[in-house]
């Protein structure tokens, strides 16, 4: 029987081992910078980063796509499990997994997801994915037999999966691993849930929901989709047809502004950039930093100076999308005055993560790098499953999930 999610036998670090092999999520990091973790002074061996970017294991110059690429991620976990750095768990198995960053916590439960839900939006998406990204997944998977990613997934307010997660995550963990990185430092503890009848309860609560949402990860369970579609096809089995998830309650999730640089003011001086600004904007010079309070408000840094941008409420549409904060910035000043409309190619813009902090914005355009920087409010849960719910997209970097999931602390073999 096919149910919303299922328990699965993870392949998890061995006893003591978590803290060696914990990784930051492969594609948060360049090839350099996942380089540098695993081969630099300390040296990480048996860090994840072997299998998620087996790239820093071959010449620097190598194709990330070369068929090389994949056979050394294959070899690398193959290595893992001869070492007994990563074990499997015997049987079907749920997990907890608390996120601790600061004054923030969120309780998750990781499972796998059923592919078929995912193809008839039981599990819905709100992004439009990239052949070539879904083409590194598909092959990834392939290499390793695995899903070594989880998709950061959602679920409506549900106070009895809340309690049935939480009970899970009572006592020692089985991993309790701090990380580190130049913005934020976030504790990850796993706890293992065996116990049929519980196991039973939290399937049962799950396949009552209506549906899941992706909040992370849409590469992942397009090719997730892609590899169980293959194998079905070859009469292959089975486990295939579930992909590994990580589902919060979407009232823990946490998402921070996705803010935009731009390189030049397309041919103006800074007074006609301002000038035209009225025309969609209220427009304030500030003697601070502009960190935006409320939807519709935005900061702009420009030659030195912050200024409060609010959109005129007459201009707010009721649509999903386009009422979004990110929608209405490209909509009424990155496309008709800067004259930025395709966000995924233009080289002129580039996008930075909140976690980075407004400090950030302020650095790339006193370098010279950028002219004119841009902060928002983050988009909120409400809005992202209101975008999904109505089976549309959001623009590219809409949300910068934080804190971030790690890579190798549960992955899924597809048997």
């Amino acid at each position: 029987m096919t149910t919303l999610i299922k328990p699965f036998r993870g392949l998890r670090p061995a006893p003591g081992r978590a803290a060696e092999v914990a990784a930051p999520p492969y594609d948060v990091l360049s090839a350099d910078e996942a380089r540098n973790i695993v081969h630099g002074a300390t040296g990480k061996p048996w860090s994840f980063l072997h299998v998620s970017r087996p790239e820093i294991d071959l010449p620097a110059d190598i194709n990330p796509y070369d068929p090389a690429v994949y056979a050394k991620a294959a070899e690398n976990i193959g290595a893992m499990l001869t070492a007994g750095v990563l074990a499997r768990d015997a049987a079907p198995c749920y997990y907890a997994y608390r996120l601790t960053m600061g004054a923030h916590v969120q309780t998750g439960l990781v499972a796998t997801a059923s592919v078929s839900c995912y193809a008839n939006n039981r599990i819905k998406k709100h992004e439009f994915t990239r052949p070539d990204k879904e083409d590194d997944r598909v092959r990834q998977i392939e290499a390793t037999n695995a899903q070594t990613g989880p998709v950061l997934l959602a679920y409506p307010d549900s106070a009895l999966a809340d309690a049935l997660i939480d009970a899970i995550a009572r006592g020692k963990a089985v991993a309790d691993v701090t990380a580190d990185d130049a913005h934020s430092t976030v504790r990850h503890q796993i706890w293992m849930l065996d116990d049929a009848a519980q196991i039973d309860a939290i399937t049962r609560c799950f396949d009552g929901m209506e549906a899941l949402y992706i909040a992370d990860g849409h590469h992942r369970s397009a090719a997730a989709a892609r590899v169980a579609a293959a194998r079905r096809q070859e009469e292959r089995e089975l486990s295939s047809d579930y992909f590994l998830a990580v589902i919060f309650p979407q009232h823990d999730m946490k998402i921070l502004d996705y803010n935009r640089v731009v390189k030049d003011l397309h041919g103006m001086e800074k007074s006609a950039l301002t000038g035209r600004l009225a025309a969609a904007f209220a427009v304030e010079e500030s003697p601070e930093r502009v960190k935006p309070a409320q939807p519709g408000e935005f900061g702009m840094y420009l030659a030195g100076q912050w200024y409060k941008l609010t959109i005129k409420p007459e201009l707010i549409p009721a649509d999903p999308v386009a009422r979004l904060d990110v929608s209405l910035l490209s909509d009424h000043l990155l496309g008709p005055i800067l004259g930025i409309t395709d966000l995924r190619r233009d080289k002129r813009i580039d996008f930075v993560g909140g976690v980075r902090g407004l400090g950030e914005l302020e650095r790339r355009v006193n370098s010279g790098e950028m002219a004119v920087a841009f902060a928002l409010h983050p988009t909120r849960m409400d809005q992202l499953m209101a975008v999904a719910d109505n089976n549309q997209v959001m623009p590219p970097k809409s949300t910068w999930f934080e804190p971030k999931l790690a890579d190798g602390l549960v992955s899924h073999v597809l048997d």
